[in-house]
């Protein structure tokens, strides 16, 4: 199993299934702070350097709100122009001086293979929040997560499920990452749908494949949705070589709560990294299914800062002593309930 403590976090690659499951028994540990039922100060006085060179909302507060809940502080960069790095300093030198005021990194850049080269500077642990095309880890553990748990509700589990990945696959990084992850599972069956220039990568499909699991790929939602799990993809129009290129497939695969009805099965799954792309042309999760009791999206963002945690936990070497440092939560606090 990864040995997490004082380790950095940039690649699915680094985990094999007992690391996974280490990982999500300390992230169900981390739900009572998470809801504000209770409150830890275990990483009391330690700082977070949230540095987000690439434009993001859920992950970048996300991983602040995680390290807040651990009683940490969070100093954050975001944008290119607004960084050194904009003045032609290195990634190395960046890290060299953003290590010397943090106790951890999280670090979003449109380079693939960027988070890796700044980890080389750094005297404390980064975690990888996602580097261009390439990785998003930490979206693919709580993507796992809420697969695992959402299968729960039917008394069905990873192994033996069908998971139909939908839309963009060539320059989506969760899928690439969490297609990855699935690997070290059993008797899997994915359904690849997208069209011939947006498939999955032949490097991604040779791992699964090398896994033994079952792989089709098709171009059409129609007829292959009836899955366990529907995760469907943003058009990631921001890695085209144009927004002409890209906008020729806007709009290409659209899920309402009518193509639910007439493809999936009453129990699949719906999930997207998010953002769902609501624009007219796009529309890929209609708001019609809002009120779909198998739309998990909501419910992903939630198992996000249990696994940002559980990371931060693992990696600074507290996973052992949150309960130690709870403290009462004096106000109140309204949570809907997932």
């Amino acid at each position: 199993m990864f040995s997490f403590q004082g380790e950095n976090i940039l690649s699915v690659n680094q985990l094999d299934r007992d690391s996974i499951e280490h990982i999500f028994s300390i992230a169900k540990k981390m739900e009572p702070y998470a809801k504000k039922q209770k409150r830890t100060q275990v990483l009391d006085g330690a700082i977070l350097a949230n540095l987000f060179f690439e434009p993001s909302t859920r992950t970048r507060v996300s991983f602040g709100t995680a390290f807040n809940l651990l009683g940490g502080l969070v100093r954050e960069t975001t944008g290119m122009q607004s960084s050194a790095l904009a003045k032609g300093e290195s990634l190395y030198d960046t890290a060299r001086v953003i290590s010397a005021y943090a106790d951890a990194v999280a670090m979003r850049h449109p380079d693939a293979g960027s988070v890796a080269e700044f980890a080389t500077g750094s005297d404390v642990p980064v975690i990888n929040g996602g580097d261009g095309p390439n990785e998003h880890p930490t979206q693919a553990l709580l993507d796992l997560l809420t697969i695992d748990r959402e299968l729960g509700r039917f008394g069905a589990g990873i192994d033996g499920m069908h998971i139909a990945l939908v839309g963009d696959l060539k320059y989506g990084r969760t899928v690439h990452s969490l297609s990855k992850l699935l690997s070290h599972y059993k008797d899997i069956r994915f359904t690849m749908v997208a069209p011939d220039g947006l498939q999955m990568p032949q490097s991604i499909l040779d791992v699964v494949d090398n896994a033994g699991h079952k792989v089709e790929l098709v171009s059409k939602m129609e007829g292959n949705l009836a899955a366990d799990i529907v995760y469907q993809t943003r058009i990631q129009e921001e890695r085209f070589p144009s927004q002409e290129e890209a906008n020729k497939y806007r709009g290409g695969f659209r899920i309402s709560q009518a193509i639910y009805d007439a493809h999936c099965k009453p129990s699949s799954v719906l999930m997207h990294p998010l953002p769902r792309d609501s624009r007219s042309d796009a529309n890929e999760l209609d708001n019609d299914l809002n009120n779909n009791d198998n739309l998990a999206i909501f419910r992903q963002v939630q198992n996000g800062v249990l696994i940002r945690m559980a990371l931060f936990a693992l990696t600074l070497g507290v996973e052992n002593q949150v309960e130690k440092y709870e403290v009462d939560v004096p106000w109140f606090s309204r949570k809907r309930e997932s």
